[in-house]
């Protein structure tokens, strides 16, 4: 499946085409979602190359699932959900914690770090990384740690490890994004920074995500940006995470694909992409049959984009951000009024 191009393409359809003659719906908001939804309860297949999650309320209809998938493929049944793709499950009555405790005890050895002091934030404040090889606040050329490094492969694999463990670790996201930008161009003090990050997961290993068995329709959003953060190309950065119930469900740290010229504008590219995502996990919820309590709530800090959400008027503030400002109001002015933006 590994060993050519076209492998995992003609694996996927094949498998799909199985899942559609047995009754499952394909996902139009993730293709790699499969939905059963007979009479009695819902089956919802989830597929990632040939490894696959299978869950629902019936077990019976779960083994019958098993056993008519196991007709056309060799399958090895794996029992309930403890351990998929490095993310540990861990559940009980009330919880279900979502870690990656062996995945970062092994990155943690690989670097040499197992005897390394813990660090107390994963970046330092205010910290100003470039990939000039001149300083510009000491005026030092070519130090060692402003060297460009030769070969940029070893801190773009520890970069990669890093990202995948955003998926449990959701408040390091910052910090690897920062770091992201020198995949291409990377220096030794960006390395340092990043082990840094891997010190300050060697606090907690087998910290995580921590999701509420609790049925709660109600989703809450929270999203900001911060303004022109980027030192290279004065780009703002983009942040938000999506809860349901007291459960996280979506979170991102990314940098603005354009320049904002004031703190307003980037807050409302903020809100335009938080948007974009929540309209996304609605989509999702559906599929599967989750009803959702509306309207949903955006929460921002900023007043200003919250007026130009309120003010149907285009004004000077809104001249970049046009298309932006169409796709917020028409969400909002929707029949039902699914999402509401507010302080």
């Amino acid at each position: 499946m590994y060993g050519l191009k076209q492998a995992p393409r003609q694996w996927n359809a094949k498998l799909s085409e199985a899942l559609l003659k047995f009754g499952f719906m394909q996902s139009q908001h993730d293709h790699s979602l499969f939905i059963n939804e007979t009479c009695k309860n819902t089956i919802v297949i989830l597929v990632y190359v040939d490894d696959m999650l299978l869950t629902g309320p019936d077990l019976i209809l779960l083994k019958e699932v098993k056993a008519k998938l196991q007709q056309d493929f060799k399958m090895k049944d794996l029992g309930e959900l403890k351990y998929f793709l490095c993310i540990k499950f861990a559940r009980s009555q009330q919880v279900i914690l979502m870690h990656q405790k062996k995945y970062t005890l092994e990155l943690i050895y690989e670097l040499g770090l197992g005897a390394a002091k813990t660090a107390v934030t994963p970046i330092e404040a205010n910290i100003k990384l470039t990939t000039k090889e001149y300083d510009e606040h000491t005026g030092i050329h070519n130090t060692t740690d402003n060297e460009l490094l030769p070969v940029a492969r070893k801190y773009q694999r520890l970069l990669g490890k890093l990202l995948y463990l955003t998926v449990t670790r959701p408040y390091i996201a910052f910090s690897v994004q920062t770091l992201s930008q020198f995949m291409q161009k990377s220096k030794r003090s960006h390395i340092e920074v990043a082990q840094r990050v891997i010190r300050y997961v060697k606090n907690q290993p087998g910290q995580g995500i921590l999701l509420s068995t609790k049925k709660k329709n109600i989703i809450t959003t929270y999203c900001d940006a911060d303004w022109a953060a980027c030192p290279l190309t004065r780009k703002s950065v983009t942040g938000f995470f999506i809860m349901c119930g007291d459960s996280l469900v979506s979170g991102k740290s990314k940098k603005q694909s354009t320049i904002s010229r004031i703190s307003a504008e980037s807050e409302y590219k903020s809100i335009a992409s938080t948007l974009a995502e929540l309209v996304w996990i609605l989509g999702l919820f559906k599929d599967i049959e989750v009803s959702i309590a509306l309207p949903v709530n955006i929460h921002t800090d900023s007043k200003a984009a919250i007026q130009i959400v309120a003010n149907l008027v285009f004004h000077e503030r809104t001249k970049h951000i046009e298309i932006d400002c169409h796709f917020v109001r028409k969400k909002i002015q929707m029949a039902g009024e699914d999402i509401v933006c507010g302080h």
